[in-house]
């Protein structure tokens, strides 16, 4: 059994951690897709504001942070994934800003009440928000528990990390 997990521990040095990557491109995707369902919304002229910029500008900022951690958690590096739950964080962060006011908001259009957010986009997007973060925490985890496995096990081999 020892010797299974030093060769399981042995083949961390020559393979990557694909896993916990592969977890930051899903968070990218569930990303994505609330992002598309955000802003293909056009109820009125509610979303046009400042917020939007900052929302866009935002997210083009998450998606590259996102893919940096994915290629950087690849390679063993555990701060990336400090980066990954602090990702995280900002898109549970995130559900109060767009989606809670988006849903609580209304405008008038031809002179009748219409919900900005109707509940079934609100809980898809709140559902992509969190499961985006979801990944990014399960792949810092992962990232975390494999960087230090490998890092005991180079020091236990005397081989520089």
């Amino acid at each position: 059994m020892n010797d299974e997990k030093t060769v399981r521990l042995d083949r961390m040095r020559y393979t990557k951690n694909s896993m916990a990557s592969g977890l930051a491109l899903l968070s990218i995707l569930f990303d994505v897709i609330f992002f598309i369902s955000i802003y293909e919304s056009n109820v009125g002229s509610w979303y046009y504001n400042i917020l939007m910029g900052a929302s866009i500008l935002y997210n083009l900022i998450f998606l590259l942070a996102a893919f940096l951690c994915s290629e950087g958690i690849k390679n063993y590096k555990i701060g990336y994934s400090y980066v990954m739950i602090a990702l995280g964080l900002g898109q549970l962060a995130r559900i109060f800003i767009y989606p809670v006011k988006a849903h609580a908001a209304t405008v008038t259009i031809q002179e009748q009440a219409v919900t900005v957010m109707e509940t079934a986009q609100f809980t898809r997007c709140v559902a992509y928000l969190v499961l985006s973060a979801v990944c990014l925490f399960i792949g810092a985890y992962v990232g975390m528990t494999r960087s230090r496995q490998l890092k005991a096990h180079l020091e236990a081999l005397g081989v520089a990390a």
